[in-house]
């Protein structure tokens, strides 16, 4: 295969990939859950929120903030300093009434200097935050980034509603959420983007706005915090049997069923727009939904929620001895990884993960080369195929960590198949996934399933074999 034609196919993949995963909203349109990874070879990544807001004036206003990641960009040297290596973006927000004629375009310009380090795919951002002056109504807000160097550029759409303080219906806005790092008590919180929380954050904050222009009625705002049971495991091997329908691994996670963690009532006696604000130390690992809700004047009730999923600490990167030993599964034997898992000081985890790389790959500088190709292939299904669960522990992750981008994808009604030869019938080149589920409210991710045969045993072993002795350099498959 040509490299033009590689390359065509890889763009191809990738906007396939975006099709797919989109800004992962659901369709109750209440619900917020920020963005999943967009993942581009060569274009700009960037993540976006956006809340409308009364000011304590009654303006209307959206809050936008957009998260560009640095190494998605193309650095060249500066013309007064070679030593430094700077980007330069053009960001532009539109902003378009849903059912009127109001828009209004901001553009900004910004040169970033390059700032990241490191073998692996650095994911610092640069965050700009911007309030725009707007009227009461219902706002699409388009956040588009264009890296003035490459001439390429990628878009985020998100929605923002603002209520007529004239107008004395009850309103909630879109909760947004924050995050605060550990160190100093005094940092302030800033908005997350994105669907995924590392867990190195020290807390979180939800805030939303409340309107109520009733003086004589009160209003009252219940709030909980909810945990979903979710599957949290590596997708076992290609040869082994299929998922049990009524397993977790095989559902995914079901939203029916919460576990309410915190619940609180507020009543709200003055009339006008409230800021509100509930504040959490960080949760462990899961899947969670913050959710408020109130009723209208009808007794109707009015409910927001915003999804969010806690993931490993430097998420969607890999820096910490645990994090690049959790994926080795697909390369270990089970039971030998268990007890790798089993290391609790992280030097001497360091140094069982050297020693498994070493042991099989002699040669210091072609191990490099591996590990840095099956760690960025880690870091790629993090960002390409993450749900519930990080990217990396999902059947579509393992097959592309081990095999890596497919030459085509055929997509179906709940079906796709990647295929890694000429010959679209070849049982050992095309792998066939499942959706059990179509996406809904209650079932908002699309949890794609390796079809899996005994047949696969063989060419599972022959790709561990290419990892393990180095031939992955040469051989893909």
């Amino acid at each position: 295969m040509t490299a033009d034609v590689k390359n065509f196919l890889l763009v191809s993949l990738a906007a396939l990939f975006l099709v797919l995963s989109g800004c992962a909203r659901s369709a109750n349109p209440d619900i917020e859950r920020g963005s999943l990874f967009q993942f581009r070879d060569g274009y700009p990544e960037i993540r976006t929120s956006s809340i409308g807001l009364l000011s304590a004036d009654d303006e209307a206003q959206i809050n936008i903030t957009s998260d560009i990641v640095l190494s998605s960009l193309i650095y060249s040297s500066s013309a007064e300093d070679d030593d430094v290596q700077l980007a330069r973006i053009s960001l532009e927000i539109r902003i378009l009434e849903v059912d009127g004629d109001f828009t209004r375009n901001v553009r900004r310009g910004f040169d970033i200097e390059s700032v990241f380090e490191g073998s692996f795919i650095s994911q610092e951002v640069f965050s700009h935050e911007e309030t725009i002056n707007v009227v009461p109504g219902e706002f699409e807000v388009i956040v588009t980034v264009l890296d003035e160097t490459s001439g390429k550029a990628s878009s985020r759409t998100s929605t923002a509603t603002i209520p007529d303080p004239q107008n004395p219906q009850i309103n909630i806005t879109t909760v947004r959420m924050l995050g605060k790092n550990v160190g100093d008590p005094e940092d302030p919180f800033f908005p997350i983007t994105t669907y995924t929380v590392p867990s190195r954050l020290d807390s979180l904050k939800f805030e939303f706005q409340v309107t109520n222009n009733d003086v004589d009625d009160p209003l009252t705002v219940e709030a909980r915090l909810l945990k979903y049971n979710a599957d949290s495991l590596p997708a076992r091997p290609m040869n082994l049997s299929t998922y049990s329908p009524s397993s977790l691994p095989y559902i995914g996670v079901d939203m029916r069923r919460p576990e309410e963690i915190m619940s609180t009532t507020r009543r709200l006696d003055d009339p006008g727009s409230v800021l509100i604000e509930f504040k959490y130390a960080l949760l462990e690992k899961g899947t969670y939904r913050f959710e408020v809700e109130t009723s209208d004047e009808s007794g109707e009730t009015i409910y927001r929620a915003r999804d969010f999923s806690i993931m490993s600490e430097n998420y969607p990167n890999l820096q910490t001895a645990r994090e690049l030993a959790e994926p080795l599964i697909y390369l270990m034997d089970r039971r030998d990884h268990e007890r790798m898992m089993q290391i609790q000081d992280p030097d001497s985890l360091k140094e069982a993960i050297d020693r498994f790389w070493l042991s099989n790959i002699s040669n210091m500088n072609q191990a490099r080369s591996v590990i840095n190709l099956y760690y960025d292939r880690v870091q790629q299904a993090n960002k390409q195929f993450t749900n519930f669960k990080e990217g990396w522990k999902t059947d579509l992750g393992m097959v592309y960590i081990l095999f890596g981008p497919p030459w085509y994808v055929d997509r179906y009604l709940n079906t796709m198949q990647w295929s890694y030869s000429y010959d679209r019938t070849d049982p050992r080149y095309n792998y066939t996934f499942e959706k059990p589920n179509i996406r809904s409210e209650f079932f908002p991710f699309d949890n794609y399933l390796l079809r899996r045969n005994q047949g696969y045993f063989n060419i599972q072993y022959r790709q561990i074999q290419l990892w393990l002795s180095g031939g992955i350099l040469t051989t893909r498959l």
